[in-house]
């Protein structure tokens, strides 16, 4: 397993957490990819710290669909699982239109979707798919946010988390994604004229677009999207 080399030696009391992200980090960006072993050994030498962090950071990644394992016989990256990724978005869906629909907006609130709405368009035309993320995140985060309620928003940032990878590469396809612009458009519009019934037809039409871009990913789809970072 080919890991990158770093003169960075990791913290003994954070040593978990940060072998983690730096893992995490690595797998999102395709430097392991699906299928890759990961050998707690060889991880720990490179990062400078003992094995039992190592181990409990792959436990936290395999809990959240980063790692798959095999009892005495394997770990490593898990395969991008479309299927599975359909089956979040459907839960994530439910928790947005609550959210809407339980949401304090300002007319500040709506101005910064419009400001998200445009850099996820630059990024997009940019061919920088993890920028475009980004701004996507930002653009739903406003009103999950101004729903004020902190389980929800623990709850769907943990679920967007296992979706970091898939989401990648959906949004390296800008050819399809530009559509996301627009169908933000027709949320931000509603909103405007305030018809939240309209907002969340909206919501949901980007959704079920969302959904049925992500089918089209071919299920073995594993190269490492482009990015200005």
């Amino acid at each position: 397993m080919p890991l990158p080399q770093t003169k960075t030696r990791l913290s003994r009391p954070l040593a978990r957490d940060e072998a983690y992200e730096k893992l995490r980090d690595w797998i999102i960006a395709g430097t392991l990819k699906p299928g890759e072993t990961l050998r707690d050994q060889e991880i720990a030498r490179v990062l400078g710290i003992s094995r039992t962090p190592v181990r409990e950071a792959l436990r936290r990644l395999e809990d959240e669909g980063f790692v798959e394992t095999a009892l005495n016989r394997w770990t490593r990256v898990a395969p991008l699982d479309v299927k599975k990724a359909i089956e979040i978005y459907c839960v994530i869906e439910a928790l947005e239109i609550f959210a809407l629909e339980k949401a304090q907006l300002t007319p500040h609130d709506l101005q910064n979707m419009v400001d998200a709405n445009h850099a996820m368009r630059a990024s997009l035309r940019a061919q920088k798919p993890l920028s475009a993320l980004r701004a996507d995140e930002a653009f739903h985060g406003i009103w999950i946010a101004r729903a004020q309620n902190g389980e929800l928003w623990v709850l769907v940032a943990q679920l967007k988390t296992k979706m970091l990878r898939v989401e990648l590469a959906y949004w390296d396809r800008a050819a399809q994604t530009a559509r996301s612009v627009r169908e933000h458009a027709a949320i931000i519009k509603a909103l405007q004229k305030g018809s939240r019934r309209e907002a969340i037809a909206a919501l949901k039409q980007n959704w079920e677009g969302s959904m049925e871009r992500l089918r089209s990913l071919p299920e073995s789809q594993t190269a490492s999207p482009r990015d200005e970072e």
